[in-house]
């Protein structure tokens, strides 16, 4: 099954590329591997939420928008090589949650992203992780999250 097949039978509609903050590209092929920007949870071109993780925003709602970076920065992918059937494998997800001081569930948010790109790639979406907390994140946006993908030879 195709990988845009598979999006469609789980209801994923990839969206537009978002547009860069600063001055960065979304996404970069290097050989067989492309690495994307860390994608903020944008929603038609805008934040759902603004703040920290564990004061005003729920891991609920974090766990959601981890999910839309990670669809965020597949929209990148697809963009930039031109579908998600080239992708061999996630290898590496890496997310920042900009969390309260007492806030320690960092991995759990990161889920969100993790979650869709197994459901999405099955085995191939098995990957390595970081889950990071930080103080803030561009915008006060809740979570970020970038890939590195491995492309089929």
């Amino acid at each position: 099954m195709s990988v845009e097949a598979r999006l469609a039978d789980l209801g994923i509609a990839l969206p537009d590329v978002a547009a860069p903050v600063a001055s960065y590209v979304p996404a970069v092929r290097s050989g067989a591997y492309v690495y994307t920007s860390g994608q903020l949870p944008f929603v038609d071109g805008a934040l759902p939420e603004a703040g920290k993780v564990g004061a005003g925003v729920t891991p609920e709602a974090a766990t959601g928008y981890a999910r839309q970076c990670a669809l965020n920065a597949l929209a990148a992918v697809k963009a930039l090589v031109g579908s998600l059937d080239d992708v061999a494998r996630i290898v590496k997800v890496v997310g920042f949650v900009a969390s309260d001081p007492s806030f320690t569930g960092q991995p759990g948010v990161v889920n969100g992203a993790s979650n869709v790109l197994g459901e999405i790639f099955g085995d191939a979406g098995v990957h390595a992780r970081s889950a990071v907390g930080v103080a803030v994140l561009p915008l006060d946006s809740p979570v970020e999250v970038e890939l590195v993908v491995e492309l089929k030879a």
